[in-house]
């Protein structure tokens, strides 16, 4: 167990949801790109 790479030495500092983190990720993506869509589609219409 001396082995840096072995698993079981390593502990988790902080739980991580990977759920959560995931969901808020395509959360945060999918605002952007409707912010995007939108402004773009305000200058299409002002023309």
């Amino acid at each position: 167990m001396s082995d840096p790479k072995h698993p079981e030495l390593h502990v988790y500092e902080e739980p991580r949801n990977d759920f959560m983190d995931v969901g808020i990720g395509f959360g945060v993506f999918f605002a952007i790109l409707f912010i995007i869509a939108a402004v773009a589609t305000a200058i299409q219409v002002m023309k």
